[in-house]
């Protein structure tokens, strides 16, 4: 069942995603080596917490932390943990917040130093293949022409690996809605997008082979070759002419480039 949403209904989804990019923005300033992943979550859920939401992925399904925080060749729902971070290391944060009965939802790749160019342009191209997919999120278009211009870009045109086993999500009372937003596919195929359409578009890109397994925890997911994975997602709205983009990057981009002790892949 799709929910498309109304104009108030929005504002609300776009006031908890401001929470979220306050989130990323907080990691995007704290990341750096020595810290730990669990540092991280927990000052992620003051956050949250200060500014009158709750943690969207916490209790979800069991799930036991606020963020998920995936090192390296964790692509995604990675725990957070005592381990320290060195440098480096690639960190993707994924976070959601439930505020006036609505979710955001929105992830983020950080670099600790330099992981060496083939890391920094897999992140690059992910985050592009991010765009790209938001570009085809029009009224009139179909879910799989989201779909195939992700695989397009980045298995097509860059040779990297797109994960099959996850994909992006309708988003609004309900954390997980209809449509499902697979990262491939062909064009013309799937639920017909309309407007008011809220959905999460998250690209999740492996260096190497597209196969992935899950843990012992039952959550984390890591690449099959142990080669890093990449993840950006923002919850957008779909309309007739362009897609809105209701999760922001431009504080967390700023706080990462002000940060020294990251490497941001775009400047």
């Amino acid at each position: 069942m799709i929910y498309y949403k109304t104009k108030a209904e929005i504002e609300l989804i776009r006031s908890s995603c401001a929470i979220v990019g306050m989130a990323l923005t907080e990691a995007a300033s704290f990341l750096k080596p020595g810290v730990t992943t669990k540092q991280l979550d927990e000052r992620l859920e003051q956050l949250i917490l200060d500014n009158g939401a709750v943690p969207s992925f916490k209790n979800y399904r069991g799930y036991p932390f606020t963020s998920c925080i995936s090192v390296n060749e964790a692509v995604v729902h990675g725990f957070p943990s005592d381990k320290e971070l060195k440098e480096g290391d690639i960190v993707s944060v994924d976070v959601g917040a439930f505020k006036n009965g609505y979710h955001g939802d929105s992830a983020y790749t950080f670099a600790l130093g330099n992981p060496g160019d083939g890391v920094l342009q897999l992140m690059r191209v992910t985050k592009e293949a991010l765009y790209k997919g938001i570009e085809k999120a029009i009224a009139g278009n179909r879910v799989g022409d989201i779909s195939f211009a992700v695989q397009d870009y980045a298995e097509k045109k860059h040779g990297y690996g797109i994960v099959r086993e996850l994909v992006g999500h309708g988003l609004g009372k309900h954390l997980h809605e209809d449509p499902q937003v697979a990262n491939y596919g062909r064009r013309g195929t799937g639920a017909k997008l309309q407007d008011g359409l809220v959905i999460a578009i998250e690209p999740m890109v492996n260096l190497g082979t597209k196969d992935v397994f899950y843990d012992d925890d039952g959550w984390t997911v890591r690449t099959k070759d142990g080669k890093p994975a990449a993840h950006y997602e923002h919850t957008i709205c779909v309309h007739k002419v362009k897609a809105e983009i209701l999760s922001s990057f431009a504080q967390v981009e700023k706080a990462e480039k002000a940060n020294a002790n990251l490497h941001a892949a775009y400047y």
